[in-house]
């Protein structure tokens, strides 16, 4: 499929006006395709005699295409690409009639058969090219237009799209949309269980699988408490007020990303809608996700970006409303903390890596290119950027500059230029320079404090700034609290600007002074040596979980960077995790703790004791929570001591007894859970996979089996695994991962080493047939990770240099070989 340049884009914007779309679907024809007929309203400009240009359509069967009135030979369609030749100014009608395939993989229209009750959803995903997969189109952001769509469905199924949906016999019309970009067009399909409210004079809805209809019962009121409640808060930040006529959201199955943000009908993954016990930290992260995808109704589909260079104009701009309005209006206001130990570390990983690239790229060069920007710096190196911004320049400023920015755009498109020219208009401070010098740049600042006696026993405060950016931070300093060995409390907040040229008097000698106290900046900090003894011995005594996320990041990053040992770090999460109430901390901490430390940074001989180490804190964690007042603390420890156990036999225990002693009762997911360790260290069987199967028929349940028989230690199970991800392409999305998650374990080395060369021919084949999610896919979760050595380095290089991955999977080899390298840096350090 041929991918859409960026200058090929330029030139279709500079000659095409495109109005309107009418577009139906027929979803009754079949399993494998479904019919689509649209006709396009558009306009060429200018006064040359003719010119050529091409739209974009990816069918199963190109039955027919006409350009007003005469038809175009289906023949000429090359790959994606419908030529559309000597077009004159003014007025045209194209009009193409196509089957279409369903998709298995989270592209296009995406089918889905529930294994609980046999019934059928289809939905789209129509994100950057794969609106060609659906209908035929000018495929690119900046070319909006008006959609009218309707839909044939089967009988008992509820269509939903962008706007109102209405039926006769069948047949669905969605509401005629307001102009919006290719990408945002939505339909999901199917016999939908739905609970309906109104807000604010508009209807509002939400949307799961028959068989989830008791769990989306069970939270609705959550979840329409929180989507009210950010939809009030919205309209007193914003002066534009919500763009369109409904608001539903669609919790769906086997879906790619976290949410999408189709206007007026936002699309989630449907593990939102909670099947198992889940903490209160989970319900938080939905809550942020929904406010997230409601930023986007403004900022993305109001206003949209004109080119993917833009991409942070959309995600960072969500990612910061998201967590930010979260946090004032709904029940979850400590979500900074979370972001500062799970989302910000993806930022500063991804920044660390060959494949980093500014915030505000200067041109991306295709679509192929964009997606590989949707990353952690997109979203949260983004998003500490707009916090930053909002540090530096005060929220009244940063919100007018946001509104003029609706006011002089909506429904068109911007650039960076234009939205800093917009923040511009409401300032006096230079927004330019500092867009260059955050937006523009790579790589993560560091700041080193050096606290130095002075006259009368105080102390001085310089920072060591590694880096170019300007910062605006609080140096936080700390005391020893006389009456607590173990608690320290906060003498001052100092506010610096970094450079700073002078010293900084601090009084006498704290025993903690933590730079980006507060996490206002995106920075790696470092400790002085007094200060990294405080929290060594004090680090759960720090009273704010804020103040603690900045703490556990600064150590994360020593290991990371190779001046803390894999061992120190576990030390200090068994000395304080233990003593933790934040539970967003708990398993951030836990979770790198986990997957990196054990998993690849300490050498197999030292694993044992690693995981033993692990076993202890998730012991002393469980033996806490034992009063019951603290279930969602209780949850972590026990997931976590399900995923180290290095023995069967407590956690088989557990399976046979259906409870953890005291609690919890075991839901499915923990089962599951349990089920794939005791997969991983021998200790069950296929007949105990498939009884476990239909205990839960489930799509979840589905996946579980998979990883299970996956991780099986038999040779045997392994080759059925790899044949089912490499040499058959009927696995969905969903199947693939799970199956790829359970096929390498750190455990199985010996056993799996032959698959480990197979894997870069094998994968890179793969791509190339069955597309980018796939392909990512395959590059996310069956990389063989657990192999940290040289000889996986090397093949992977040779890999990069001699096969030509498609650009999704080759974006993640770059990834996974820079992981891989660093590892193999820490066990030599």
């Amino acid at each position: 499929m041929s991918v859409l340049t960026r200058d090929e884009a330029q030139l279709r914007a500079r000659l095409l006006d495109v109005h309107h779309y009418a577009i139906a679907l027929d979803l009754t024809v079949g399993d494998e395709t479904f019919d689509s007929r649209t006709v396009i309203r558009f306009t060429v400009r200018g006064d040359q005699d003719a010119t050529d240009t091409f739209v974009e359509v990816k069918p199963a069967q190109l039955r027919s295409a006409t350009l007003d009135g005469q038809p175009l030979d289906p023949e000429t369609l090359d790959e994606n690409r419908l030529p559309l030749k000597n077009l004159t100014p003014g007025e045209h009608e194209l009009r193409v009639d196509a089957a279409m395939r369903y998709s298995r993989t989270g592209e296009g229209m995406h089918r889905f058969t529930d294994p609980t009750d046999g019934e059928t959803y289809v939905y789209t995903q129509l994100f950057m090219d794969d609106v060609q997969r659906v209908f035929p189109a000018f495929d690119q952001p900046d070319l909006k237009a008006v959609f009218d769509l309707t839909v044939k469905a089967p009988q008992g199924w509820t269509v939903l799209a962008n706007g109102i949906t209405e039926h006769t016999d069948g047949v669905w019309k969605a509401a005629t949309t307001p102009l919006i970009s290719t990408y945002l067009v939505a339909v999901a399909a199917g016999p939908w269980h739905s609970v309906r409210t109104e807000h604010r004079g508009l209807p509002f809805g939400i949307h799961c699988r028959r068989s989830l209809a008791p769990y989306l019962d069970a939270d609705a009121d959550e979840i329409l408490d929180v989507t009210r409640g950010c939809f009030d808060r919205y309209h007193e930040k914003f002066e534009e007020p919500y763009p369109f006529d409904s608001y539903d959201q669609a919790f769906v199955p086997e879906f790619n990303a976290g949410a999408m943000e189709n206007p007026g009908l936002v699309t989630f993954r449907d593990e939102f809608v909670y099947r198992s016990a889940v903490t209160d930290t989970e319900r938080q992260t939905r809550a942020m996700v929904i406010a997230h995808e409601m930023a986007h109704m403004w900022f993305g589909d109001l206003v949209t970006l004109k080119w993917w260079d833009d991409i942070w104009l959309n995600e960072s701009f969500a990612e910061y409303m998201g967590y930010q309005t979260t946090a004032e209006a709904t029940r979850f206001t400590d979500t900074w903390t979370d972001f500062g130990v799970s989302r910000k570390a993806w930022g500063y990983d991804a920044d660390q890596r060959p494949s980093t690239h500014p915030v505000a790229p200067e041109a991306v060069p295709d679509t192929a290119s964009a997606l590989l920007n949707f990353d952690g710096i997109s979203y949260a190196k983004g998003a500490s950027a707009l916090r930053q911004l909002v540090t530096w320049l005060g929220e009244k400023d940063f919100l007018a500059g946001i509104n003029t920015h609706f006011a002089r755009h909506k429904f068109a498109n911007a650039t960076l230029a234009d939205f800093i020219d917009s923040l511009a208009a409401a300032t006096e401070r230079d927004v330019h320079a500092w867009a260059d010098s955050w937006l523009r740049t790579t790589g993560v600042d560091t700041l080193t404090p050096h606290v130095t006696p002075a006259e009368g026993g105080t102390c001085t405060l310089t920072v060591a700034h590694t880096g170019s950016r300007p910062h605006r931070i609080a140096a936080g300093v700390y005391d020893q609290d006389l009456t607590d060995e173990g608690r320290l409390t906060l003498r001052t907040r100092l506010d610096l600007d970094i450079p700073a040229t002078d010293p900084l008097p601090i009084g006498k000698r704290p025993a903690l002074l933590l730079l980006n106290d507060g996490d206002l900046t995106y920075a790696k900090v470092r400790f002085d040596p007094a200060s990294f003894e405080a929290v060594r011995t004090s680090l759960s005594g720090l009273p704010e979980p804020l103040t603690r996320a900045v703490v556990w990041n600064a150590l994360r990053d020593a290991v990371r960077d190779g001046e803390l040992a894999p061992t120190a770090h576990l030390e200090t999460a068994r000395a304080h995790l233990p003593h933790e109430t934040d539970l967003a901390l708990v398993q951030g901490v836990l979770a790198f703790a986990t997957t990196q430390i054990a998993d690849r940074y300490v050498t197999p001989e030292q694993r044992p004791a690693a995981l033993a180490t692990l076993s202890a804190l998730c012991r002393d964690l469980i033996r806490r929570t034992e009063d019951g007042d603290h279930p969602g603390l209780r949850l972590i420890a026990v997931r976590h001591f399900i995923d180290v156990a290095a023995h069967p036999d407590t956690i088989a225990a557990w399976l046979a007894d259906g409870t953890v002693p005291g609690g919890p009762e075991l839901d499915p997911e923990l089962r599951w859970r349990i089920m794939a360790r005791l997969a991983v260290l021998g200790a069950t069987d296929e007949t105990a996979i498939a009884a476990e199967l239909d205990r839960d028929p489930s799509a979840t349940g589905q996946e579980g089996a998979a990883r299970c028989r996956a991780a099986l230690p038999d040779p045997d199970a392994k080759a059925k695994a790899w044949e089912a991800m490499f040499a058959r392409d009927d696995l969905s999305n969903y199947l693939f991962n799970a199956t790829a998650q359970g096929f390498w374990q750190p455990e199985q080395a010996d056993l799996v080493q032959d698959y480990v060369p197979r894997y870069y021919q094998d994968a890179v084949a793969l791509a190339a047939r069955r597309g980018p999610a796939i392909g990512e896919a395959a590059g996310r979760y069956a990389f063989p990770a657990h192999a940290v050595d040289t000889d996986t380095l090397r093949l992977g290089e040779e890999c990069l240099r001699d096969a030509d991955p498609l650009p999704a999977l080759r974006r993640k080899l770059v990834d996974q070989l820079d992981d891989l390298a660093r590892a193999l840096r820490i066990r030599e350090a």
